[in-house]
C-alpha cells in the first residue's frame, strides 16, 4: 500500500482539497486498494476543525466531497507515509526541519508543484485571503499536479499490470 500525505499550513484550504482530488482520481482508476492519502498542515491553528467552508464549496462545486478533519504534520509522519506532498517552500522547509537521520522507512519529500506541466517547481498560492476565483484556480493547479502525480506513481510502482 502506497500512503501519500498532502501539506499546507492549516490544513484547512490546499491540503484538504488535494487529499480529495487524489482520492477522486484513484477511485476513478480503481487503485483504492494501493494507495491510501490523507493531509496535515504544519500549524496547530485548525486540529480537529472541518476544511474553510470556501474550500468545501469550491470542491462541491467541482463535484467533490471533502470529510477531513485539520491535523498538525508531526515527525510520526515520516514513518506512516511514502509521499509527503508540500504545497509550498514554506511549508517544505517547516516539513524539513522536522526530519532525523536515520529514520526507519524511506519516504520521499516533494513539492505538490513539481507535477504542474503549468508552473513546475512553483509554490500552490494559499486562497485564505482572496475570494472564489483564488481558490478555483488553486483547484485547477491540484487537479493538473495530482493527476500527473499519480502518472507518476503509477510509472514508477507499476500499479496498472
Amino acid at each position: 500500500m502506497i500512503k501519500i500525505i498532502f501539506v499546507c499550513l492549516g490544513n484547512i484550504c490546499r491540503s484538504p482539497l488535494a487529499e480529495g482530488i487524489f482520492k477522486q482520481q484513484v477511485t476513478s482508476l480503481k487503485l483504492d486498494d494501493k494507495i491510501v492519502c490523507d493531509s496535515a498542515g504544519t500549524s496547530n491553528y485548525h486540529i480537529g476543525e472541518d476544511p474553510d467552508h470556501r474550500t468545501v464549496l469550491n470542491a462541491r462545486n467541482n463535484g467533490l466531497q471533502l470529510n477531513h478533519k485539520g491535523q498538525q504534520f508531526k515527525a510520526k509522519h515520516f514513518d506512516q507515509y511514502d509521499y509527503i506532498l508540500a504545497m509550498d517552500q514554506n511549508n517544505y522547509d517547516d516539513i524539513a526541519l522536522l526530519q532525523t537521520p536515520g529514520g526507519s522507512k524511506d519516504y520521499e519529500l516533494l513539492k505538490m508543484r513539481q507535477f504542474d506541466n503549468e508552473g513546475k517547481g512553483l509554490d500552490v498560492p494559499d486562497p485564505y485571503y482572496g475570494g472564489a476565483q483564488g481558490f478555483q484556480e488553486v483547484y485547477d493547479i491540484l487537479y493538473r499536479s495530482n493527476k500527473n502525480f499519480l502518472n507518476y506513481l503509477i510509472e514508477k510502482h507499476n500499479l496498472l499490470s
